[in-house]
């Protein structure tokens, strides 16, 4: 898969967001090494502390599915009906994925005609991680 199409993936998982209260949409796709998509979006609450992410969402999907391996995350998101340039993953989210992934994970943020690639190390410096205690 490629990186435009993984871009694509979380583009169309944008899609399926539950958003009623902050009209922010966000998707997310997550390949594993065996090459297998995962997709999330984010589902609101009233009660927002029951709020998911997109990133944990497909993450927590791969999981609960056995993987533990990951190849690549794309984020996309913005207004309902509009697709922001930048949207990068939540704090919560960043440390969720540094409980799977090394500091050199690559994440894509942006949009599927022009994204950027950063590390999880450069969006989450000084992670806490197992190595920590």
């Amino acid at each position: 898969m490629t990186e435009r199409e993984l871009m694509q993936a979380a583009q169309d998982a944008r899609k399926n967001s539950y958003s009623p209260y902050s009209h922010f949409c966000v998707g997310a796709a997550l390949v594993t090494k065996s090459g297998k998509l995962y997709t999330g979006c984010n589902i609101e609450n009233a009660a927002y502390p029951a709020t998911v992410c997109a990133e944990r969402t497909a993450l927590f999907k791969a999981v609960s599915e056995g993987e533990r391996a990951f190849q690549m995350l794309a984020v996309v998101g913005g207004k309902e009906g509009e697709t922001a340039e930048f949207c990068s993953p939540c704090g919560v989210c960043r440390q969720a994925l540094a409980e799977f992934c090394p500091p050199d994970f690559p994440v894509l943020l942006g949009t599927p005609a022009h994204f950027e690639k950063y590390t999880l190390g450069e969006l989450l410096p000084h992670s806490f991680t197992s190595e920590n205690f």
